[in-house]
């Protein structure tokens, strides 16, 4: 199976509602969480190594406080990312994968500080590694974080998980005629504005010549999909 991979060490970023119930933006769901573990449990198994990066809107937004301190809201959304990775921890030790967590901002009792070459070490003994608190600094979204860390563990893809089969011109929710895109170029998501990740994180894998695919992780066995390269999503890559 390891030979019919596309990607053998992967980083999932994940925003904060892949955590909440589908028909809400806000909150931790068990169900949720489990359907995460169980996509995940499933490809590990099949010898690939993932990292995670995940956000934390589903319960805090510092761009939705304008009244507060831009970085002390920033500092907020970080906080609220690690009560996410230790929710997705639990569902993953629940289901026998073997998981850290490691954080931007020390937490000695609940997490591992960020360091690169553990991080490493730990995914080549096939534990799953969940990045929180961002860069640990404030004006930075979790997008960029995801490019960071996935360059800093040697990662061959950033796979980009939402609520949607991959990236359209307009949003499909809004727009029945949205036409979804199979393939983009890194340039083509900053000069149409499109939603795929921010506009720093797309130039940093643009320089670096790394791959984002974007797909529904809601759907059971996409993430497994996307790593035997098959068709789904959008993947945005460099020209060529």
């Amino acid at each position: 199976m390891r030979d019919a991979l596309t990607y053998r060490r992967v980083l999932l970023k994940l925003s904060g509602d892949a955590f909440s119930p589908p028909a809400l933006e806000s909150g931790i769901s068990p169900e949720a969480t489990a359907l995460l573990a169980v996509q995940l449990q499933e490809v590990v198994g099949m010898g690939v190594e993932v990292a995670v990066v995940v956000g934390g809107g589903n319960i805090w937004r510092g761009r939705s406080a304008p009244h507060m301190d831009r970085s002390r809201a920033d500092y907020m959304g970080m906080l609220a990312t690690v009560i996410n990775a230790l929710a997705l921890q639990d569902a993953l030790e629940g289901v026998g994968v073997h998981t850290r967590v490691q954080t931007s901002i020390q937490m000695a009792q609940i997490a591992e500080p960020y360091i690169p070459l553990r991080a490493i070490r730990h995914l080549e003994k096939g534990r799953v590694v969940i990045f929180a608190a961002g860069m640990g600094v404030p004006f930075f979204s979790t997008d960029t974080t995801a490019a960071q860390r996935a360059l800093e563990i040697k990662a061959e893809a950033i796979l980009k998980g939402t609520k949607v089969d991959g990236v359209y011109d307009s949003d499909p929710n809004l727009n029945p005629n949205a036409q979804k895109f199979d393939a983009l170029e890194y340039l083509d998501v900053l000069n149409r504005g499109l939603t795929v990740m921010d506009a720093t994180a797309i130039s940093l894998c643009m320089e670096n010549h790394l791959p984002i695919l974007v797909f529904n992780f809601r759907r059971e066995g996409n993430i497994k999909r996307a790593l035997l390269g098959e068709p789904i999503g959008t993947l945005v890559h460099a020209a060529g």
